[in-house]
């Protein structure tokens, strides 16, 4: 069960446009995964479809009253077939694509089937496939975390948006699935480990930065785990 979802705010912004070509991505792919979010995206919607409406009835009053004023010959013909033409439409079914990665098969987000994926770079339990997809500083990847795997307590220096693809992971917040999305920034510090393994779709404005232990010592590769 999916119990982490994006806010109104961001998916308000979503519906209508004003995010990160990177952010809107992955909200796009959690949506996808979401009915909660699903429905809280059609009801927005309607809701925007519906004030773009009444900003413009006025006007639009006004534009079809000119047009009625004026003596124009529509050409019905024409525009039966076009609808016709619409009726008659085939929705293609989005294809849906698989990967594997260390024995781990997982689905691909529609949102990303045109996107190309970089290769694998793997770093002890950690996998990670930059994504060709960066709006400003701003990185997307897939991320592979293979079983019993951890990444070593951090904290980041600008935002992370990670997305649940497959498996599960927990932190000091709690335990992830399948389908949750999590955003964190500089106001949080945590150690995400695995005991079966997981996939993420992650968003990464900047660089984690390692807080205890050796692992400080790594704080230069920050950039190149997410």
């Amino acid at each position: 069960m999916i119990k982490h979802h994006p806010n109104e705010a961001i998916l308000k912004d979503f519906v209508d446009g004003t995010l990160a070509d990177s952010v809107s991505l992955i909200v796009s792919s959690h949506v996808e995964l979401c009915e909660h979010c699903q429905e809280q995206v059609r009801q927005l919607t309607a809701e925007a479809a519906i004030n773009v409406f009444d900003e413009q009835q006025a006007a639009s009053n006004d534009v079809t009253n000119s047009f009625l004023d004026d003596d124009i010959d529509f050409d019905f013909d024409a525009i039966e077939q076009i609808t016709a033409d619409l009726s008659q439409a085939v929705e293609v079914e989005p294809k849906v694509e698989q990967v594997t990665v260390s024995d781990t098969t997982f689905t691909i987000p529609r949102a990303l089937n045109s996107i190309a994926r970089k290769d694998w770079m793997n770093l002890g339990k950690i996998s990670r496939a930059r994504l060709d997809f960066e709006d400003d500083a701003h990185h997307t990847s897939l991320l592979h975390i293979d079983k019993d795997g951890q990444v070593p307590c951090h904290t980041h220096k600008g935002f992370e948006i990670t997305l649940l693809l497959e498996g599960s992971f927990e932190d000091e917040m709690g335990v992830y699935n399948k389908g949750d999305f999590i955003w964190l920034d500089g106001n949080h510090t945590h150690q995400p480990e695995t005991k079966e393994g997981c996939v993420c779709l992650t968003v990464s404005s900047d660089a984690l930065y390692f807080t205890k232990g050796v692992s400080q010592l790594f704080n230069p590769l920050g950039k190149y785990i997410y």
